[in-house]
């Protein structure tokens, strides 16, 4: 899909923004199910770490944001290399 973009004169811009869109938008969603997750079973969770309360900000914040900004360079540097694909090349390969 990307090369048939790039192959019909899309900006490297919009495909930066297509291929990174696409890896943030599934972060999005594991971080969404992991939020409702990690509130059903923050009783639980709370008796097997020591000195962590249920409603601990650091734990609550710094976790999702860690995970949060790695994903996002685990997207953004793929989305880079693909804005400088050849579309002649690439499909002469496959």
């Amino acid at each position: 899909m990307t090369l048939v973009r790039i192959a019909l004169g899309a900006s490297r811009r919009s495909i930066l923004s297509l291929v990174l869109g696409k890896g943030l938008a599934l972060t999005l969603c594991g971080l969404g199910v992991g939020a409702v997750a990690s509130i059903g079973l923050s009783r639980l969770l709370s008796n097997l770490v020591f000195d962590v309360g249920l409603a601990d900000p650091v734990t609550l914040l710094g976790g999702p944001t860690l995970l949060a900004a790695v994903a996002f360079v685990a997207s953004y540097l793929p989305a880079r290399r693909a804005t400088y694909l050849d579309p002649v090349e690439t499909l002469r390969g496959d």
